[in-house]
């Protein structure tokens, strides 16, 4: 027994359509200073189709990229201060905005 693909061919297609328009390109060129790399979707979709047709085993679709293509690339920066474990012992008290100096 072959696996079918971890998603309906459907759902490929949308994916592919929704990458490629221009709000989602938009978005993606701004957040990652590059176009969106669509093309993965469309042949996952070929291929999906193509099991579809023929439960062809060289047609199995791998398993899907996350939703948010480009995730894992960005990498993981440390944090800029370190994190307290619990509040400062004054949390309570006003600030000292309105004395004067």
């Amino acid at each position: 027994v072959r696996p079918q693909p971890p998603r309906s061919c459907e759902d490929y297609w949308w994916e592919w359509r929704h990458c490629r328009g221009l709000r989602h390109a938009f978005h993606h060129y701004y957040a990652h200073g590059e176009m969106p790399a669509c093309g993965r979707w469309r042949e996952d979709y070929e291929a999906c189709r193509a099991w579809e047709r023929g439960r062809a085993a060289a047609a199995q679709v791998p398993p899907a990229p996350p939703s948010r293509p480009g995730s894992e690339r960005q990498p993981k920066y440390a944090p800029v201060w370190t994190l307290r474990k619990s509040p400062p012992p004054d949390w309570y008290l006003p600030l000292d905005q309105d004395k004067p100096k």
